[in-house]
C-alpha cells in the first residue's frame, strides 16, 4: 500500500483556499480513480483504491494543518508503511507562481508548519513530496492572510492546470519514475 497525503484544514470555509491546494489535489485523485474519502479515521478523512496498478490510501488530516503529523503517522504505524519508500505528501507552495508544480524525493520542511510536523511526527525527511504553486505573497500582507485566501479567478485557472500535473505526476512516481516526474514538471512553463 501506499499513502497519499495532501494538507489542508478541515473547516468548509478554508475550502479551496491556497493552503488546502493539498485538499484539492486528493479530492481529484479521488474523482478520476473512483476511490471514495468517506471514512473517518487515522484523524483524517481517508479512501483506498488502486491508482496505476497501485493500491494507495487517500489521505486528508482533519488535524488542521500544523498538526498534520499527527494523522500521517496514525495511518503510516496502522498499515506498516515505510515513509520514505511508500508515502507522498502533496501541498502549497508560496515560492512557485500558481499553475507550477515542483516534485521533491526529500527535504526541508522550508517553513511549512504542516510539513515540520510531519517531519517531526515521522522521524524523517526523506519523504517524496509534490509542492504546488500557490504564489508569494504580497507586500505587506500577512502570510496566513494570503496562505488563507482565495485564489482570483486568473490564478484558479492555472492552479486547476497544476492539479492535472500533479496528478499525473502522482501516478508516475506510484510507478517508480520519480526522477521522469521530476524531469517532465519541475521547472515546466
Amino acid at each position: 500500500m501506499f499513502l497519499i497525503v495532501g494538507l489542508g484544514n478541515p473547516d468548509k470555509k478554508y475550502e479551496h483556499t491556497r493552503h488546502n491546494i493539498g485538499f484539492d489535489v486528493i479530492d481529484a485523485l479521488a474523482d478520476k480513480y473512483n476511490i471514495s474519502i468517506t471514512e473517518k479515521k487515522h484523524k483524517g478523512l481517508c479512501g483506498t483504491g488502486v491508482i496505476d496498478g497501485t493500491k494507495v490510501m487517500l489521505l486528508k488530516p482533519l488535524t488542521y494543518m500544523n498538526l498534520s503529523g499527527e494523522s500521517v503517522i496514525e495511518a503510516l504505524n496502522f498499515y506498516k508503511m515505510d515513509p520514505e519508500t511508500e508515502m507522498l505528501v502533496i501541498f502549497d507552495d508560496i515560492s512557485l507562481d500558481p499553475g507550477h508544480i515542483r516534485i521533491r524525493k526529500k527535504g526541508s520542511a522550508g517553513g511549512h508548519n504542516g510539513i515540520k510536523n510531519i517531519i517531526a511526527h515521522a522521524g524523517t525527511q526523506n519523504f517524496m513530496r509534490i509542492k504546488v504553486g500557490v504564489g508569494a505573497k504580497p507586500e505587506g500582507w500577512d502570510l496566513a492572510d494570503h496562505v488563507l485566501g482565495r485564489f482570483s479567478e486568473e490564478d484558479r485557472k492555472l492552479v486547476e492546470s497544476a492539479i492535472q500535473d500533479a496528478i499525473a505526476a502522482a501516478g508516475m512516481i506510484l510507478r517508480g519514475d520519480i526522477d521522469q516526474a521530476m524531469n517532465n514538471f519541475n521547472g515546466k512553463k
